[in-house]
């Protein structure tokens, strides 16, 4: 029970504490930043994925039907 309570106090510690490191300002040199990363090149692949995945179990749930 003793462990028990430890791992919650440091579980609850940490989920505290994170925020204030998570939250610091980024330090600014002046110059322009990079550009972001761009968002549309790995969510286009999921979406393919996705639908050919969605398409595969639609072909098997017709098969399993069909039999």
């Amino acid at each position: 029970m003793k462990k028990h309570s430890i791992y919650s106090l440091v579980v609850m510690l940490v989920t505290m504490l994170a925020p204030l490191a998570l939250l610091a300002q980024p330090v600014t040199t002046g110059e322009p930043s990079a550009p972001g990363a761009p968002i549309d090149g790995g969510l286009s692949v999921l979406i393919v994925a996705g639908a050919g995945y969605g398409y595969k179990k639609l072909k098997e749930s017709r098969e399993q039907k069909a039999k």
